[in-house]
């Protein structure tokens, strides 16, 4: 590119959309980061050169067009030629679930997966609806979004897409073999392996091997040796770093190791609702429709039983916050470090609160009831008090009284009361 462009600074697209860096590559061809120079907004842009073989860039823009509006399908903001390139200019998201995998060490726990199932099952049912087919399902391909779309789902890359049904007529394609393999090997489906004309069924069994890579965190068929003849001798090649080893004996060796392996095998040591999931795929006919809601409805009761919250809580979410959290520390305790004792008693000085004892809290309750009470205590002793000394001075008064008219005391008292 920059043999063709100059400086990537300098490669502007659509008049508007000026080219940072590279963030990644797709399979037929490499993605920007570009900004708006009108408005700072970020981007993404999709080159493909014009010498291509096998141009896909077109098609995809056109595809894109047809599901705009789409709950997790990206916005494209222009297609077009510039100097030697086919773009595509889309809407910037954040970073892939293969991404994001290796980001978690390559573990998912069961609900980041439930999760995602029931997102990603919804993507390939809306492309569905608008009669495509996908044909390339796997991780790479599906990406989180960002700003307010962080816990949403993308579905990007519809070079390999592929339209199933006629938009008026709805009839479906049909059925054929000997077809080439389109798509990725470790995803595909074993009717792909074999040959047959793709439809929606090998969508959604892709998928279910995307889901079980998460759980297992390889398949079964993935690094494969493929056997190399030779006159003289014969090499072990790793099936994915071999450049002698042809497509072909790749591809047949997974598919082997694929329908050699039972679904109760792979899925062995998890929830039965995979293997439940895998079987339904399977068994689908070439025209069926799958029922997406029965299978959605087979993760989302499985998350109810296991008592999680869809909270939108993925692992990388508590990953990240963590790595906050521990960066903000740790530039607190350099900028203390730097910071003179004067500076750090006054201005920098961090302030803890205490933690309170519960039995603290108890005893200073009590003391505040007892201060408020006290008063109301000492009035009522202090009128028993004056009561008393009132109804003795009484008594003493009636006495002195009796004694100065010879009266008996008695008689003087029930005068008195009466």
């Amino acid at each position: 590119m920059a043999s063709s462009s100059g400086s990537k600074a300098e490669f502007i697209v659509g008049g508007k959309y000026k080219l940072v860096r590279k963030i990644g590559s797709g399979s037929f061809g490499d993605i920007y980061l570009a900004i708006n120079i009108t408005n700072g907004e970020e981007v993404a842009v999709k080159l493909e050169s014009q010498k291509a073989r096998h141009p896909q860039l077109l098609y995809e823009s056109k595809l894109y067009k047809i599901l705009q509006g789409g709950v997790g399908i990206p916005h494209i903001r222009w297609y077009g030629q510039e100097k030697d390139y086919n773009v595509l200019v889309m809407d910037l998201l954040g970073p892939s679930l293969e991404d994001l995998f290796n980001f978690c060490s390559r573990r998912f726990t069961m609900k980041t997966v439930l999760m995602l199932a029931d997102q990603m099952i919804s993507r390939i049912e809306y492309v569905h609806t608008k009669n495509f087919i996908h044909r390339d399902i796997k991780p790479d391909n599906f990406l989180m979004g960002i700003g307010r779309h962080c816990n949403k789902l993308f579905l990007i890359d519809f070079g390999l897409a592929k339209k199933y049904r006629d938009n008026r007529t709805r009839q479906h394609i049909p059925y054929r073999e000997d077809k080439n393999l389109t798509g990725t090997a470790r995803y595909a489906s074993i009717n792909a392996h074999l040959g047959i004309e793709q439809s929606r069924r090998d969508d959604m069994e892709s998928l279910g091997y995307v889901l079980m890579y998460f759980n297992r965190t390889s398949l079964p068929w993935q690094g494969l040796k493929v056997l190399l003849s030779s006159t003289d001798y014969v090499i072990w090649f790793d099936s994915y770093f071999s450049q002698a080893a042809t497509k072909k004996q790749k591809y047949e060796k997974i598919s082997e190791k694929k329908m050699s392996t039972p679904v109760e095998v792979l899925c062995k040591g998890f929830p039965a609702e995979f293997a439940m999931y895998l079987n339904y795929c399977r068994g689908l006919r070439f025209e069926e429709a799958p029922d997406y809601m029965y299978l959605r409805q087979l993760f989302r009761i499985l998350f109810r039983t296991l008592n999680h919250q869809y909270d939108y809580t993925f692992d990388w979410t508590m990953l990240k916050q963590k790595a906050a959290q521990q960066a903000a520390s740790s530039s607190g305790q350099g900028q203390q470090a730097q910071t003179p004792t004067g500076q750090r008693r006054g201005e920098f000085r961090k302030v803890v609160k205490p933690k309170l004892d519960p039995y603290i809290i108890l005893f200073s309750l009590s003391l505040s009831i007892c201060s408020l009470l006290l008063p109301v205590i000492l009035n009522i002793v202090l009128s028993s008090c004056l009561l008393c000394a009132y109804s003795v001075s009484n008594v003493e008064r009636e006495r002195s009284i009796c004694f100065l008219t010879n009266k008996p005391f008695d008689t003087f008292s029930q005068k008195s009361v009466s």
